[in-house]
């Protein structure tokens, strides 16, 4: 996909971070865009300040399927055909460092709900129509570098993107087996300088645990703002994610500092060998140019 303008984008999660990025980069391309997030000021308010191209913000919970129905119902109605698909929403529950035992139901029932059932949904609500339109578009799928590799931490939020992953490569499949003009591209991420940390502010009440949201220690916060600081930027991850829909690429990464993980687990895979995990910590410290450190 070359000329994006006067095109049509959807966009999940467009609120902040990526997906207002996205949004960002869609709109100095011309195209129209339609903007959903749970945040419904905060949608409105990135679709107020793009200027110049014609948007329309909805609220859209992605983990309900009625909810992104409606949203694909509101985009076609307004502009007759989505070129451009993207099913970016995302969240980590609180506690990253908790055992995979430790998370409730109703964490792993967010974090499936909007990672997973967000892009489950996503695809079932827009595929057909676009199919059916039958004009060339393409699809990008938000994973994350937490759906190839490994380890204890944050479990439920990477349980989610490797579930995610497995969904993108079949839609890449499935859309080459009916021979549709669709291309697909799976953004994963690596660290970005986002709110998705702060997600747990905008938990629906059908997702709230009694044990209330865990907070994680002061060491750890400020962890977090040391790698942050230079993390690569939002815009800089929309920019690499629109090259990636530009070369019809499928695999498009935010960072090579993963790389090793990577290929060390399927190494261990294909050797029928015990797993072995990097520290996820010291790899985003890697990837934000910091000295290495252990978890």
């Amino acid at each position: 996909m070359h000329d994006f303008k006067g095109k049509c984008a959807v966009i999940t999660g467009a609120g902040s971070g990526i997906g207002a990025a996205l949004a960002r980069r869609a709109a100095a391309e011309g195209m129209n865009l339609v903007l959903a997030d749970i945040a419904e000021d905060d949608v409105r308010a990135v679709a107020a300040s793009l200027g110049g191209v014609d948007a329309l913000a909805l609220r859209c919970d992605v983990s309900d399927a009625g909810s992104v129905e409606a949203l694909a119902e509101a985009a076609y109605d307004r502009f007759g055909a989505v070129d451009l698909l993207c099913n970016n929403a995302g969240v980590v529950p609180g506690g990253r460092h908790r055992k995979v035992w430790e998370y409730t139901v109703a964490d792993w029932d967010w974090s499936l709900g909007v990672n997973l059932y967000g892009v489950v949904h996503g695809i079932r609500a827009f595929v057909p129509r676009m199919i059916a339109v039958g004009r060339p578009a393409h699809i990008m799928n938000t994973a994350s570098v937490a759906g190839v590799v490994s380890g204890s931490g944050s479990a439920c939020y990477g349980a989610a993107k490797h579930a995610v992953v497995r969904a993108t490569e079949a839609l890449y499949a499935g859309l080459k087996e009916v021979g549709a003009p669709i291309g697909v591209t799976m953004l994963c991420p690596g660290l970005v300088r986002t709110g998705i940390y702060d997600a747990e502010k905008r938990r629906p009440a059908r997702f709230a645990s009694a044990e209330g949201a865990p907070s994680e220690s002061a060491e750890l916060e400020q962890m977090r703002e040391d790698l942050y600081r230079n993390a690569t930027t939002p815009e800089e991850a929309a920019d690499i994610a629109f090259q990636g829909v530009i070369d019809n690429r499928f695999y498009v990464f935010t960072t090579t500092s993963f790389d090793s993980a990577i290929e060390k687990r399927a190494q261990d895979i294909l050797a029928r060998a015990d797993p072995s995990f990097e520290s996820i910590v010291a790899m985003s410290r890697k990837d934000a140019g910091l000295d290495a450190v252990q978890d």
